[in-house]
């Protein structure tokens, strides 16, 4: 379902569409939700500071990794934006980590848009859209063992916990597949 929008003279890609939401490849110009969104206290606490303070900074985020994922794997991080209003609101999207075996789904959204089932919606796109047209066999999904409303998330979604993984010296999540 990829189309394409001009946004002033940059061209959005959208790679999925729910009833209320889109899903778009990041541009440089979301630098500044990528700022908002990644110094959020969830993402900070759950997912880990990624040192984004500065426009710039957030900028270099977009283009070296989002980016280059998409050109690299064909998917990454999606911006996920409400249909109605086209406001972001989170991201959802396929990681292709060097730690792990297998692609995983990744997904974040902004504070005052939890509990909305926005996450749910995304995510169960994100994985339809994983299986159907990429063709990828088997997704997994990890996340902080002490967020419960991630683990609700991924067991909604059909997935359930297979292990724990050590992703680094101090960093070990929760597996899901």
């Amino acid at each position: 379902m990829i189309h394409l929008e001009k946004l002033h003279t940059t061209i959005l890609k959208f790679i999925l569409e729910t009833d209320r939401l889109r899903l778009r490849e990041f541009i440089l110009e979301d630098a500044e939700f990528v700022l908002k969104l990644v110094n959020t206290s969830s993402w900070q606490k759950f997912i880990g500071d990624k040192n984004i303070r500065t426009h710039g900074v957030a900028e270099e985020y977009i283009q070296n990794s989002l980016q280059k994922s998409y050109k690299k794997n064909g998917f990454s991080l999606w911006l996920m934006q409400l249909k109605k209003t086209k406001e972001p609101i989170g991201m959802c999207g396929l990681v292709n980590r060097d730690s792990l075996d297998d692609i995983d789904i990744g997904f974040a959204l902004l504070p005052e848009y939890k509990r909305n089932g926005y996450m749910f919606e995304a995510a169960k796109a994100t994985l339809q859209y994983a299986q159907k047209t990429l063709q990828i066999g088997k997704i997994v999904a990890i996340t902080d063992p002490k967020n419960i409303a991630s683990i609700g998330l991924l067991n909604k979604l059909g997935l359930q916990f297979e292990k724990e993984v050590q992703l680094s010296k101090n960093d070990t999540v929760l597996l899901f597949s």
